[in-house]
Formats: C-alpha cells, structure tokens, sequence
C-alpha cells in the first residue's frame, strides 16, 4: 500500500502513514487531502480545505497586482572629472528618483587614459553610494562596461509606499492649513484700534476725555 508523509492541517507533522488511513482523517476530518510535494520520497499530502486555500491565495494574488508597480531604472552620467556644481545636480537627480521608487544606474564615462585609472571610477561611485544612501541601497556593485564603469542603486520603497507616504504629507499639509484658519481669534474692530496705537496716543486720548468731562 503506497505510503504519504502526512502533514496536519495547522502545520503539524502527523508523520508517514498508509494513503488510505490519510484518506480516512481527511474524511473524519471534513478535509481534503492536497498532495503539496509529489517528487518527495515519499509524497508530502497535507489535510486542508481546498477551497479556501483557493480563495485565500487569490485574495493575496489579487492584492499584489493591486500593489505592483512598474519600477523604472533612471539613468545619471558622471565625468570622472566632474566639478563639485554637476556633481551635486546629479545627485539631487538621484534623490529624486529614488524617492519616487525608481532605479538608478550610475554610469561613469571614461575617457582615453582614464580606463587605466578604475579605482578612481570606484571611489567616485562609493561616494554616489554614500551620499544616496539615506533613500538607496546599492543592487550591484561597480563593474566595468566597455568604456563605461556601472551601478545599480534601488529605492529602499517601492513607488506604492513612495506614493502613500507623499499623499500622507500632502494630507498633513493640508490639514495644518484647515486649523490655522479655524482656530485663528477674530478679532473686533475695537481691539485692532487699540492694537494700532501706542502708549502716548492713549495717554492723550484719555487727557481729553478728562478735559471734556471738566468743560462739562
């Protein structure tokens, strides 16, 4: 009689058993008996209910497509001579590509001699690397291709997350905006008189409403 390894329907090891007694849990049990590893030696069955394992894993199929995003790789060309201004501008590129949730290929051109030099090609990418690295991570290492030395640095959110965390702060904005107006004091015309004159001006209105009164 063919032999399973059975496996319970919380994950719990049963052991190996004759196919017909783990047919006969799965029935007292108002399971099914779902063969998850048929190469095994011997095959691996496990006591579940097929239908909503179906469900469950198309709940989550569905919501992963809903998630998924297109990730695209951005491209930034560096000079091995570049200046300190073009330097700063190409990393101000990356942050932002990066921050949205895409790629970034770093990509060094190198020119005549400079080719001898890879370790400077290096250097400047290890830089790049640090100065990403607040929303990068490095995917592949520097390598050298044909003229050209290469990086990959990717997003450490996806464009989903990178998408949600900027409506949160455009929603935080918004809301500090509402309650400035709404909880600002209105203020009466008397008091915006009042505010807008000194301490002499006061004095002198007061002197003649006294003299007013001893006319009077």
């Amino acid at each position: 009689m063919p032999e399973v390894r059975l496996v319970g329907p919380n994950g719990e090891q049963v052991g190996i058993v004759r196919i017909e007694d783990a047919l006969r849990l799965a029935v007292e049990s108002d399971l099914d008996l779902v063969e998850v590893a048929p190469t095994a030696k011997p095959p691996v069955c496990k006591l579940m209910d097929f239908g909503k394992f179906k469900y469950e894993a198309a709940v989550k199929a569905r919501e992963a497509r809903k998630n998924q995003t297109n990730t695209i790789l951005k491209e930034v060309r560096f000079r091995l001579k570049i200046d300190t201004h073009d330097y700063e501008t190409k990393v101000g590129h990356a942050l932002r590509f990066l921050g949205a949730g895409d790629k970034v290929k770093a990509m060094i051109q190198f020119r005549g001699r400079e080719q001898q030099r890879p370790e400077m090609g290096i250097r400047l990418l290890e830089k790049f690397a640090a100065d990403v690295a607040e929303v990068g991570l490095v995917e592949s290492t520097p390598r050298i291709d044909g003229r050209n030395m290469v990086m990959v640095v990717g997003p450490l959110k996806n464009k989903a997350e990178a998408r949600r965390e900027q409506q949160q702060k455009s929603g935080g904005r918004e809301s500090a905006k509402r309650k400035i107006r709404t909880d600002a004091p209105e203020e009466t015309e008397g008091q915006n008189v009042a505010a807008a004159m000194d301490d002499e001006a006061l004095a002198k209105l007061e002197q003649a409403r006294n003299a007013a009164e001893g006319e009077a």
